[in-house]
């Protein structure tokens, strides 16, 4: 498996009685990791071929991706759960089951509805999947074999993105969107055979789940992603005419937002009463105790958000606004990618020299200097020299921060919580990559909508009449042609329209630009908890016993 980092130096040596396994297993688990991420990175290549199939604006096709994290955030806690009262072994099996059938219904998908159906299907089965990595990790393998494989799975995601997007974009172009999700067919089918090595377990038909809790922090979760996806849709403050209701003319968004946040805070008082009436929780908040864990968390919240947002951005701006292929997106993101998955590969080999910290720290300054530096050298063409630079220095620190925040998480906990770390780390990521592409899907057609009004008020050239044409109560990304086609429809000349078309442009780059601005401080803001990171060494295994101060 020549993709998995070797561990540090200074991991500990394997002793004589150290058990070894056959890698077989960690086959099946590091391709399991490649089977979600290589299904979350397909989505926005996709992007364009969704929306020309299904006839919906591109934020309608995003909702796929937006779905998938949803469900896997507000499930992954109980999926948990479930994985110890059945058997970690036996529900990974069903559940990577079930991820072939969303494969299947994204091939087959006949309306975008389907294909959201699809990906909360996904959404669903990643939720056990997620947990059952880092449990079937700390039940198959020991000591430096054990520190190899939790590397691998930073590795993993990183490869996958790579993959996803040359193949998906080659295939995307060549053939359509459809055959991408065969490859997560396919994957699927390769992670079930090989789980049939995997230690087996028969889990514990004692372990109650926490209903209430389960309850509580998914519905937590859906009302912050529902909230933050339709900000823009339905109204930041007054509702809008496209909200499905409304709270005495307030949009029911940010209450959506504000529930979500109060529901969170429900969460950990009764999982903290829970636990102090001597009651398995859903899950250990030990796992959260000490600052320097929040701060790893919050640490893989940006990092995870960030990256879904870049992901989102460009091929919304190769596919839709450029109007160009799929594999055109591939190549524009390759830089990223394979730079994402070089530094993931290789950051561990930092971990003997530098603490945790330092590398964080360093993580999120490349991170934030890179999105400045493309808000300031993009233009409508993403093949230049300076776009590329920042893509690569955004992907140094992208790559540093995807393995190590993971590991820092994982070896803050004792093996037997090796479940709750899984779940949390779950919960954190893909409510992340929702929130992160809900955020910018909103806050790029918000600024657009803005900076094309303005630029319609100044430009003489478009007169009311025309204006009053051409809705601007639902501007959205469109390239040149459609737009040209859309104004064909109205009394325009041809002087007009490339007046409007004009316009579009720089209303385009300016809200890119302004975008990315805003991912900058969004980074920026992590560097704080990052330096907060712990000083041990996260290659440290945990022992059985319960971790204690470090």
């Amino acid at each position: 498996m020549s993709t998995t980092p070797h561990p540090p130096a200074a991991a500990p040596a394997t002793t004589p009685t150290e058990e070894r396994r056959s890698w077989l297993p960690m086959v099946g688990l590091f391709l399991a990791q490649v089977l979600m991420s290589f299904n979350v990175a397909a989505l926005p290549v996709s992007l364009g071929g969704m929306v020309e199939d299904f006839g919906v604006p591109p934020t309608v096709a995003s909702t796929t991706i937006v779905i998938y994290g949803v469900v896997v955030a507000g499930l992954v806690m109980t999926g948990a759960k479930l994985g110890q009262r059945v058997g970690w072994v036996t529900m990974f099996r069903v559940v990577v089951t079930t991820f072939a059938g969303s494969a299947l219904l994204m091939i087959l998908s006949p309306s975008i509805g389907w294909a959201i159906a699809g990906q909360a299907l996904a959404g669903a089965s990643a939720a056990i999947i997620v947990p059952a990595l880092v449990a079937l990790i700390a039940e198959n393998y020991r000591g430096a074999q054990q520190a190899t494989a939790v590397g691998s799975l930073g590795s993993a995601r990183a490869i996958s993105g790579v993959t996803a997007f040359f193949l998906g974009g080659a295939l995307g172009t060549l053939v359509g969107w459809r055959p991408v999700f065969g490859v997560v067919l396919a994957l699927a089918v390769a992670v079930l055979a090989f789980s049939f090595t995997l230690r087996s377990d028969r889990g514990d038909p004692d372990v109650r789940i926490d209903v209430v809790a389960s309850v509580t922090i998914g519905a937590a979760v859906v009302l912050l992603t529902l909230g933050f996806n339709n900000l823009r849709a339905w109204g930041a403050l007054r509702a809008s005419a496209a909200a499905p209701f409304d709270l005495g003319g307030l949009s029911p968004a940010p209450v959506m937002v504000v529930l979500g946040v109060v529901l969170g805070q429900v969460f950990f008082w009764w999982t903290r009463r829970r636990t102090a009436a001597g009651r398995v929780p859903l899950v250990s908040l030990s796992v959260l105790a000490r600052p320097s864990e929040r701060a790893a968390v919050y640490a893989m919240f940006v990092v995870v958000a960030l990256e879904a947002a870049l992901n989102f951005t460009v091929p919304l701006y190769i596919q839709i606004v450029q109007g160009r292929t799929p594999f055109d997106t591939a190549l524009a993101m390759m830089p990223f990618n394979l730079t994402v998955f070089v530094t993931a590969t290789l950051v561990v080999r930092l971990y003997g020299r530098y603490p945790p910290r330092t590398i964080g720290v360093a993580g999120f300054a490349l991170t934030t200097v890179a999105l400045v530096w493309l808000s300031f050298v993009v233009t409508n063409n993403w093949e230049t020299v300076p776009t590329v630079l920042g893509l690569v220095v955004f992907g140094v620190g992208q790559g540093a921060l995807v393995t190590l925040v993971f590991n820092v998480l994982v070896s803050a906990a004792p093996r037997t919580l090796a479940g709750d770390v899984g779940s949390v780390r779950g919960t954190t990521q893909n409510l992340a990559s929702a929130v992160g592409t809900a955020l910018a899907g909103a806050l790029l057609v918000t600024v657009l909508s803005v900076n094309v009004g303005r630029a319609v008020a100044e430009h003489v050239e478009l007169p009311p009449s025309l204006v009053a044409q051409v809705d601007l109560d639902d501007v959205n990304f469109v390239s040149n042609d459609d737009l040209r086609a859309a104004l064909a429809r109205t009394d325009a000349t041809p002087g007009q329209v490339e007046a409007a078309v004009a316009v579009n442009e720089q209303a385009r780059l300016d809200t890119l630009r302004l975008g990315l601005l805003v991912l900058a401080g969004v980074s920026a803001t992590a560097v704080l908890p990052a330096s907060r990171l712990p000083r041990y060494r996260p290659d440290e295994i945990p022992d059985p016993s319960p971790a204690g101060d470090r």
